[in-house]
């Protein structure tokens, strides 16, 4: 990938991102977390993990995000629109993202490999959707399982709490 789509790619994630935290509505909210994942998904591409990519469109980008949205979509938005910003959480919360930056901008600038180009990725000879298929439904069968039933449990358990009385 050229350095100008990654940056490209990058930019977009970031300002989407940013989209997400800043946006007072939470459609909007997550819509923009949906286009931070294609970004992304675009990057994932970009280092030749085709599979990884593709799963992020298709798992986050896709299946999450639409339970997000049925979720957002059960919770009562108006008594979210009527909070007021609370001054001094976004003055610290700004402080405390800055602070962060500046130690990342310090931690990168004293790591000498950072300063060097990252060497390409020697491409495998077998398919990595086989080989992580088979390892999914081999050693991590279990536990596969068991977070179906949990992401099953926690949706019967949304709809059930949001669910209106009838009088």
């Amino acid at each position: 990938m050229s350095p100008v789509l990654f940056w490209f790619f990058a930019f977009v994630m970031l300002v989407f991102g940013a989209a997400v935290i800043i946006n007072r509505n939470p459609i909007a909210s997550a819509l923009s977390l949906v286009v931070c994942f294609m970004g992304l998904s675009a990057l994932f591409m970009s280092l030749d993990a085709f599979f990884i990519g593709i799963i992020q469109v298709l798992v986050y980008a896709g299946a999450v995000m639409v339970l997000f949205l049925f979720i957002i979509m059960l919770l009562d938005l108006r008594m979210e629109e009527r909070r007021k910003i609370n001054l001094v959480a976004v003055v610290g919360g700004a402080g405390v993202a800055l602070a962060f930056f500046i130690q990342i901008c310090f931690v990168v600038g004293q790591l000498s490999a950072a300063q060097k180009t990252f060497p390409p990725l020697v491409s495998p000879k077998t398919d990595d959707v086989h080989s992580v298929g088979l390892l999914l439904f081999t050693n991590y069968n279990l536990p596969f399982q068991i977070i179906g039933v949990l992401v099953l449990v926690a949706t019967i358990g949304v709809i059930v709490l949001s669910k209106r009385e009838l009088r």
